[in-house]
């Protein structure tokens, strides 16, 4: 939910939290997560970044930063701090197979939150970009196959009919290897890309076709309730 307080000349100045670039922030910098684990609350745990860019299967935008600061249940919506008290996460899920903490928390790159935060102002809600596509993963054997050799990428299974990825000539069997210079070393990152786009936005896809490299340009849309995201 995003909340709007309505100030005025008679309220006092309302102190805000200021932003960090959670891009900048590295495996072994340190962090900060706040919060009110099982209701005590202003509880501050200190750790670091652990990894970037993790997915926990909750869905195919997973882009979590991990971390090792203590967090709990009542954690979840805290912000996580930089060394210099600046929101670079919002702490969200753990991992454990007993419930409490075992050192491995997520959060959401505040990078993601701020873009959540400026469509719902503007839109009353996010709006993701589509392309049309079902993709898998492209496997050892699969390269073989396709005579590609060690790369990384996602193969093509369908196209769908009257979708952004079919009218800029995208075709079942394709392997894409980046998206807008991007790397697709896994399908997140495919999804992550495309999804991060503003509709209307190009898309620049290396795809592999036929023993070549070709680039192909989509205009990404919206797509309708009922399409799967790729």
């Amino acid at each position: 939910a995003l909340l709007k307080i309505d100030a005025d000349a008679a309220l006092p100045a309302l102190p805000a939290l200021a932003f960090g670039d959670s891009s900048a922030m590295r495996v072994g910098s340190p962090v900060v997560a706040l919060g009110n684990p099982f209701g005590l609350g202003h509880s501050a745990t200190m750790g670091i970044i652990s990894a970037r860019g993790r997915g926990i299967g909750s869905g195919p935008y997973d882009d979590f930063l991990q971390i090792d600061a203590p967090i709990n249940p009542g954690n979840s919506g805290g912000p996580l701090f930089n060394a210099q008290g600046e929101v670079i996460g919002v702490n969200t899920a753990i991992f454990s197979p007993s419930g409490g903490n075992v050192g491995i928390g997520f959060a959401i790159p505040a990078s993601l939150a701020q873009e959540i935060v400026t469509d719902l102002m503007d839109d009353g809600k996010v709006e993701r970009a589509w392309l049309g596509i079902g993709i898998q993963q492209l496997s050892d054997e699969m390269a073989d196959g396709l005579g590609i050799g060690d790369v990384d990428g996602a193969i093509v299974s369908e196209v769908m009919t009257g979708s952004p990825a079919a009218a800029g000539g995208l075709m079942q069997g394709d392997v894409i290897l980046s998206v807008n210079d991007v790397t697709v070393k896994e399908l997140r990152d495919l999804t992550r890309t495309i999804a991060r786009l503003e509709v209307g936005a190009p898309a620049l896809l290396s795809v592999w076709r036929d023993g070549e490299t070709l680039t192909i340009e989509a205009i990404v849309g919206k797509p309708a309730e009922t399409e799967v995201i790729a």
